[in-house]
């Protein structure tokens, strides 16, 4: 396995025993639900990236704020790591467990505290799922933007860890753009509230830095979330292509015609083939790539465009076009598209699913890349896009089972995401980088700006109890990983420390 945990940074935290912790968080904190018995605690050993399990010391399931701060308080007394959770549908290992930790689960505080349709504001807690938002806000027409994939299961307070985005977040932005106020508690305790409901709020915008953060400077306990009225009509054309790296420059030029559609989506013939198989969505089996382009907002507007994405779309060299004839229909297309990785785990018994992101200009040559790598390594790839905003999703297909193919797929995904720094583009998009993607930091960060990285972690959390060994290598780690230079034997700036 080569996503292991950073035995040096585990070895510097204090060893404490199960049975000392236990008691004193059950002195301390006598209301609070602790799960401590090994065949409790195996439900809690992965997020959505399965292929890593640990076993927590402990699993907390706080129901009050005043829980969580009395943990938080004890844990860091203790000098005990804290790995905050939500509904564990993440796909980056960012709430893997430690073994000597406590897991911090939040999914009991699944409250919507008030919606606010004249301001156009929700209050909720971090445990609510992210589609129970859009759900509270619909008899006022109103809705939350940001949707991923797993948005009938995932939480929003995961979303603001991963800064999670989702189909229409080219033209409505991801969680950092739709969230007004946080209100945290660091691993001492003290509560702060980060933004405003105002559009600005005094200091430094600590709001964004906290968004995508993955659980390393603060634990959530409550969102202030932005709605937006649902758009008056939405209307989405299909277009195959027999050719992908057609496909891929078709979602330049349409950017390139003017056009901000509200979704643009792409999927390959593997992709293509599951998603048909799986949900009956209409999806032409013939074609090499779809691309998936809704476009929103006034009805007269909306046509225009549609007009407009078809000829774009001709001229791309679309060997058909089609625009869903009504709300069932255009309800399916997006069905495929969202049901896309469960679609594709049928295909195989086990996948990778990676999260890089690149200028929308280079999809054609990554995808390229990304079938050469396939082919080297014997691997099929399923490619699935929000290919407005570059953010690619290929699924590497193998079978643990087979000697060997865990650590394939895993070389193939980091070569992948090295291709799209090379690219220009990041690691991650929407996923984190969590204890996944660490060694990919490597090659995308220079030394300078990872000790940058720690010493801000170090600002809130100086102890590094909360999700230590996620997100920031150390540089020995990158030194080991051959991603960073060394001369003489020694790391750039030796007289600081390594955090």
């Amino acid at each position: 396995m080569n996503i292991l945990f950073d035995e040096r940074l585990d070895g510097e935290l204090v060893r404490r025993d199960k049975t000392e912790v236990l008691t004193d968080l059950q002195h301390a904190v006598p209301s609070l639900t602790l799960l401590h018995r090994e065949e409790d605690l195996h439900p809690f050993e992965c997020d959505g990236l399965a292929a890593y399990r640990i076993l927590p010391m402990l699993v907390a399931l706080p129901e009050t704020l005043d829980e969580v701060e009395g943990l938080l308080k004890r844990c860091h007394a203790l000098g005990v790591p804290v790995v905050t959770r939500g509904a564990g549908t993440g796909l980056s290992g960012g709430a893997l467990p430690l073994e000597r930790g406590v897991l911090l689960v939040m999914s009991r505080f699944n409250q919507i505290l008030k919606v606010d349709p004249d301001a156009r504001l929700a209050r909720v807690q971090p445990g609510v799922r992210n589609l129970a938002i859009s759900e509270a806000a619909a008899p006022f027409g109103l809705y939350y933007a940001p949707d991923p994939s797993s948005q009938i299961a995932c939480s929003i307070g995961g979303n603001v860890a991963e800064n999670a985005g989702g189909v229409h977040c080219l033209k409505y932005g991801l969680t950092v753009h739709n969230v007004m106020r946080v209100d945290i508690l660091t691993i001492e305790g003290e509560r702060m509230t980060l933004g405003a409901e105002a559009l600005d709020a005094p200091g430094f915008d600590l709001l964004a830095l906290m968004n995508g953060s993955e659980g390393m400077l603060g634990v959530v306990t409550e969102i202030t979330v932005k709605l937006l009225p649902k758009p008056e009509t939405a209307k989405v054309l299909m277009a195959s292509f027999d050719d992908v790296e057609k496909a891929g420059r078709a979602v330049g030029d349409i950017i390139a015609a003017g056009i901000i559609p509200g979704g643009l989506e792409m999927m390959d013939k593997l992709a293509i083939k599951a998603a048909e198989d799986f949900v009956k969505a209409g999806y032409p089996l013939d074609a090499e790539a779809i691309l998936l382009c809704e476009l929103d907002g006034v009805e007269a507007d909306v046509d225009d465009d549609c007009d407009t994405v078809r000829r774009v779309l001709t001229d791309a060299g679309a060997t058909d076009i089609q625009q869903a004839r009504d709300e069932v229909e255009r309800a399916k297309f997006w069905a495929g598209r969202k049901n896309a990785f469960p679609a594709v785990g049928r295909m195989s018994p086990d996948y990778y699913c990676m999260d890089g992101t690149i200028p929308r200009r280079e999809l054609p040559r990554v995808l390229k890349g990304i079938a050469a790598l396939s082919e080297e390594s014997g691997l099929l790839v399923a490619n699935v896009f929000h290919a407005g905003d570059g953010n690619m999703h290929p699924l590497i297909l193998f079978d643990a089972n087979k000697e060997g193919e865990l650590a394939l797929a895993e070389d193939v995904g980091g070569k992948i995401l090295e291709l799209c720094v090379a690219a220009g583009g990041s690691i991650t998009g929407e996923h984190g980088v969590g204890r996944e993607k660490i060694n990919q930091m490597c090659s995308q960060f220079q030394p300078d700006e990872l000790t940058v990285f720690h010493a801000l972690k170090a600002a809130f959390d100086p102890q590094r109890l909360l999700n230590p060994g996620k997100n920031i290598p150390t540089l020995a780690r990158c030194a080991e990983f051959g991603a960073m230079h060394v001369h003489n034997n020694e790391l750039p700036h030796p007289e600081l420390p390594r955090f």
